[in-house]
């Protein structure tokens, strides 16, 4: 064997290896997707142990147990070993240490298929990977299935990694192959030789020392990678001209290709869940609050009755045709908005109806399931408070939208998209945990849980303006119905929170866009010259008109030290905002560069255009704005524009303006 790569890892804290290479090595038996961005998972078949006689050699597979033996050490490790041994006898070159060496006769042996991604996707490869824990090695044989349905070896693409103990707290993780570099097939299920020995290798080294176990499941737990990747692949393809149509002024790729696998998600969990319960008809659906409604045309297409509701309609909304069901309405939670004859309702970043899902699928009939993917945070009674410092608000917002469909009595299951969003996991209830004749209790439980949520609300607003309450919201459980007013406890049958506020008709821009030009100007004149007039001054040379000048850069000063120096009024009416402060600083991206938490002023001398965006489309869009605004900085700054006139995007003058062509097209079409 030689050796592909090595990587040098030390442990810092004398505890992260060897435990934190196997599991490295989970990932890349797991999730290789993560690694080789070629791949859009991998299938595990069978996990087990496959024993080992003297020399190496397996031991007849032993007579199988009775009873329901498990898949992953029982029967599956039966099989494994029957195919260990096939695959062993193959083996014309010695593998070591794939022998005993002062510890157990025994391997641990996976079988996997790698799933190439993309809309033509290579073929499958299935892999049988053996793991020594005693020596530190992990060891990869390709297979590939003859005509009689076994498996045979491929030894063009065999490789193994190494964990080798150098001294102290210092490994070394290697990767050997017995076979040079174009033996090594495809490039994409199969890595080349180079790639191993450089970017697995390093990712392996990071990962073994990391120890940084996710608060999250893997993706797509709960369904077929396989079967995901080709409905994925499918629907992007179908839908793939929505991006060039898209009227919103949202990203039209991030939220197309985002509802797609949102659908091909369901798809695939609906799909599997008629297979369960032996159904032909496909199920139905509400989803509450659905936003641009592409979910619900795509699932309408894909042959599934059902409907989209949310508060405000959307210009795409017209383009759909009569097909796609929605609606434009204000959903109260209570009696008159339940679904008795819907199967699954649908929250996707419903925001505050999202812990109510649970309760509306709980309420409309025992067999309607719910599926949400939370976003913004929100309790029953408006937004959420955090309670417990140790979790991240996320992962603590996910355990209570978990806990309300526990207390509704669903068996909830979590599971995490792959989605363009940092807001990416699911929750799931698709069935109860009580009996059809147990439903009066349940929903006496629910109606108890929701009064404590909102009980404990008001005390923990009551304490911020200084009134004395009991410390822990167990103490006033008992009392929470009674505090509620004579009129809201009457009313309790219809309107399950009366005060409950739903997202507003008509959507607030609250982005600093509709400040007062005057007061932005103010704003960007009084940083730029708090950037400006700050020591010590970061300048440069410039030649502008022949001459060379120091061009002052000003200092860099951090969100917080540059708040410090605004007046309370201003900053009252930027918090008013969304983003406030950062928000307009960013705005005036001509003006200011914000990174990290530090604002700069910007020099444009050193401005290189976004390798996200097109060529063609840089230059149209180039064209069509250049010189159309002033030049602050001809006119603000103390050494002037650090660009000569011919180069500056911005007019040095009101004699350079000129009229943008975006504006003339709008009148155009008006």
């Amino acid at each position: 064997m030689g050796p592909a790569g090595t990587a040098a890892v030390r442990d810092a804290d004398g505890a992260a290896l060897p435990h934190g290479f196997w599991a490295a090595v989970r990932v890349w038996l797991e999730k290789p997707q993560v690694a080789n961005r070629r791949l859009c998972g991998a299938a595990v078949h069978a996990e087990g142990m496959v024993p080992l006689g003297e020399g190496g050699e397996a031991p007849p597979a032993p007579a199988a147990a009775g009873g329901g033996a498990g898949r992953e050490e029982r029967g599956g490790a039966e099989e494994l070993g029957r195919l260990w041994r096939e695959v062993r006898g193959q083996l014309s070159l010695p593998l070591p240490p794939l022998r005993p060496w002062g510890g157990p006769s025994e391997l641990r042996a996976v079988l996997r298929t790698l799933l190439p991604r993309g809309r033509q996707p290579g073929p499958p490869a299935t892999e049988l990977v053996l793991q020594d824990v005693c020596n530190g090695t992990v060891t990869f044989l390709p297979l590939e299935e003859n005509t009689e349905g076994r498996y045979l070896l491929k030894k063009c693409n065999i490789y193994q990694i190494q964990l080798t103990h150098i001294k102290d707290e210092e490994w070394s993780v290697s990767v050997v192959a017995p076979f040079p570099e174009d033996w090594f097939s495809d490039g994409i299920a199969y890595p080349k030789l180079a790639w191993l020995g450089n970017e697995l290798l390093s990712k392996l080294a990071k990962w073994s020392v990391e120890q940084k176990p996710s608060e999250f499941k893997s993706t797509l737990s709960l369904i077929s990678v396989a079967k995901y990747s080709k409905v994925y692949q499918d629907l992007k393809e179908k839908y793939k001209e929505m991006v060039k149509v898209w009227p919103e002024v949202t990203d039209p790729e991030k939220f197309v290709y985002e509802d797609v696998a949102i659908a091909t998600y369901l798809l695939i969990l609906w799909e599997e869940e008629r297979k369960e319960k032996g159904l032909t008809k496909k199920q139905s659906f509400v989803d509450l609050g659905c936003g641009n409604g592409l979910l619900v045309h795509i699932l309408n297409n894909e042959g599934h009755s059902g409907r989209g509701i949310d508060v405000r309609r959307r210009k795409i909304w017209d383009m759909y045709g009569p097909e796609t069901h929605l609606e434009e309405s204000t959903i109260m939670p209570g009696d008159s908005h339940l679904f008795p004859d819907t199967d699954w309702l649908i929250g996707n970043h419903s925001d505050e109806l999202t812990p109510w899902i649970p309760v509306i699928a709980a309420r409309s009939s025992y067999s309607c399931r719910y599926f949400v993917l939370p976003c913004c945070f929100f309790d029953f009674h408006g937004k959420y408070s955090r309670r417990q410092s140790k979790k991240t608000q996320y992962r603590e917002y996910l355990d209570f939208v978990a806990q309300v469909g526990s207390v509704c009595g669903f068996h909830v299951e979590e599971d995490c998209l792959r989605i363009p969003s940092t807001k990416r996991v699911s929750l799931i209830g698709k069935s109860r945990t009580y009996t059809p004749t147990e439903s009066a209790l349940i929903d006496k439980q629910i109606t108890q849980f929701i009064n404590n949520r909102r009980t404990c609300a008001v005390i923990t607003c009551d304490r911020r303006v200084g009134f004395n309450h009991k410390d822990h919201c167990d103490d006033v459980r008992e009392e929470a119905g009674s505090e509620l007013p004579e009129n809201e406890t009457e009313t309790a049958g219809t309107t399950w929170m009366p005060g409950f506020q739903p997202r507003e008709k008509v959507e607030q821009i609250r982005n600093c866009a509709s400040l007062p030009r005057e007061f932005v100007d103010d704003v960007v004149l009084n940083v730029a010259n708090l950037l400006l007039n700050s020591s010590p001054q970061k300048s440069c040379s410039n030649m502008q008109d022949g001459n060379t000048n120091a061009w002052n850069q000003g200092e860099s000063l951090s969100l917080k030290e540059v708040a410090e120096h605004l007046n309370k009024e201003t900053l009252k009416r930027l918090k008013s905002e969304c983003g406030g402060l950062q928000t307009l600083l960013k705005n005036n991206h001509q003006v200011f560069e914000v990174l990290n938490g530090r604002v700069h002023i910007r020099d444009w001398r050193k401005e290189k255009p976004s390798s996200k965006t097109k060529p063609e489309v840089k230059r149209r869009l180039s064209a069509e704005a250049f010189k159309t605004r002033l030049c602050w900085f001809f006119i603000h700054h103390p050494d002037g524009c650090s660009l000569p006139s011919e180069s500056c995007p911005y007019a040095h003058g009101t004699e350079e303006l000129r009229q943008s062509q975006i504006i003339k097209k709008k009148k155009h079409i008006q």
